[in-house]
């Protein structure tokens, strides 16, 4: 109770007085000491414990990786007369949670006997390190493995998350009645990651099929089904949900509200979101939050209220970031003002020097109004600085693979098959009078 609650030194005393200590004891007292984070005094007791089982042996090896010291973790784990599951499963998570995925991955295929929270971990690190397509591949695995392990609705949810990064519709949909297939129907987690799924691979009317299906909601669901149909441009419906949402007596948080405001961003209902935004501090007491900020000022922005929008910036109680300097110079661009977008050019220099995009957006301005002075000064601002625009990176996904392009590749083994089709698609929007602006992509010849 005493190393539980905190006090430690209550709760050596009373060990310290204890007549006989049986390994429960020692454990506990052991773990005190780790939940106080006195790694050092845990492990002195541990090398006097005369017994160790193997909770013991964990409880330490679980101490010294919460201590962030991975070395030592490992080397008491090397040490240990016999592992179980969790023991490995222990180690691997640290890994894991370290970042470490190369260990992770060494350390997985040493496991004698894996279980679902070994596979879970480790397409969990992949996930945390953005290795969506490892992800995948280490699903397909888990399912022809012989280990007999059959994911639940952790791994599906990850999986599924992956699937919303990659725009990997059809494993999705499988993932979708393959949940349903093995008992998970109706469960919120999966439903709410389904609902992301959808919408980030552009099939908002599966969401909103998964929505309506499902008959437990929390937070997390409303707030999904809201910001999906606020990004794909469907605020009104964004709004009558949010006023379900009320009715059915669920509080809305921040992230709520940044689906609310996007809706209204869309819609041009610049009065209504910034009612919203003042009800979100007033009534509802959400402290507003820098995303909160952005998009107020993408509502104004877009709405072509760009004084409206700077001044909003300068009485901001935060910095502005990068984000919201990008909201602007974009809103620059398609209403022509030159100014403010030398504004937002200087900032996002101080925000992001590296980044040689921002010069781009400026260049295209200066482009649209005829300034070729201007576009060819920064030009050489852009190659003053050493650093080139990353490439744009596009995803299609064919026959279950998610395939990779990025512009400028000279690598692809199917480059010539892909720039012919290219030229070919080009050709042919011109046949109907359409000339794309290609000078951007280096495809104007």
């Amino acid at each position: 109770m005493y190393s539980g609650g905190g006090a430690i030194g209550d709760a050596y005393k009373v060990f310290g007085e204890m007549f006989e200590r049986n390994v429960v004891a020692w454990t506990s007292m052991i773990n005190g000491y780790i939940l106080c984070g006195d790694i050092v005094s845990a492990r002195c007791l541990f090398d006097l414990a005369p017994e160790r089982d193997i909770v013991l042996w964990n409880t330490v090896v679980s101490g010294y990786i919460e201590s962030g010291d991975m070395v030592a973790a490992r080397k008491l784990f090397d040490e240990m007369p016999n592992r179980d599951v969790m023991s490995w499963n222990t180690m691997l998570n640290g890994y894991a949670k370290n970042g470490d995925v190369e260990a992770c991955e060494l350390l997985f295929e040493e496991i004698p006997g894996r279980n679902v929270f070994s596979w879970n971990i480790l397409v969990g690190g992949y996930a945390r390190k953005g290795r969506f397509f490892d992800v995948l591949k280490c699903f397909k695995r888990m399912l022809i493995e012989v280990d007999n392990v059959c994911p639940n609705d952790a791994t599906l949810v990850t999986v599924l998350s992956s699937c919303s990064r990659l725009g990997a519709l059809d494993l999705g949909k499988w993932i979708d009645v393959y949940a349903r297939s093995i008992g998970y129907k109706g469960n919120v987690f999966i439903g709410n990651a389904l609902i992301d799924m959808y919408a980030k691979c552009g099939m908002i009317e599966n969401s909103i099929e998964v929505f309506k299906a499902m008959e437990m909601k929390d937070l997390i669901t409303w707030n999904s089904i809201i910001c999906a149909l606020a990004i794909h441009g469907r605020g009104d419906d964004a709004l009558e949900l949010f006023r379900e949402m009320k009715n059915a007596g669920e509080k809305p948080d921040g992230i709520t509200f940044i689906g609310i405001l996007c809706a209204c961003s869309h819609l041009g209902l610049v009065e209504d979101g910034l009612s919203y935004f003042e009800s979100m501090k007033n009534e509802y007491c959400i402290r507003a939050e820098i995303e909160h900020y952005g998009c107020v000022v993408d509502l104004l922005a877009r709405a072509g209220q760009l004084d409206r929008a700077i001044d909003f910036v300068k009485t901001m109680p935060i910095d502005a970031d990068a984000v919201i300097w990008s909201a602007l110079l974009g809103a620059c661009k398609i209403y022509k003002n030159i100014e403010l977008a030398e504004i937002a050019l200087e900032r996002l220099i101080e925000l992001e020097p590296r980044n040689p995009s921002n010069y781009v957006m400026l260049s295209n301005i200066y482009g649209d109004l005829g300034r070729w002075k201007d576009v060819s000064r920064l030009k050489v601002a852009i190659r003053d600085t050493g650093f080139k625009k990353l490439p744009g990176l596009s995803l299609i996904e064919v026959n279950g693979s998610v395939i990779e392009f990025y512009s400028f590749d000279e690598r692809h083994p199917q480059r010539d098959e892909i720039y012919g089709a290219l030229i070919g698609l080009t050709k042919l929007l011109r046949s109907f009078g359409y000339v794309p602006d290609l000078m951007e992509f280096g495809l104007e010849s």
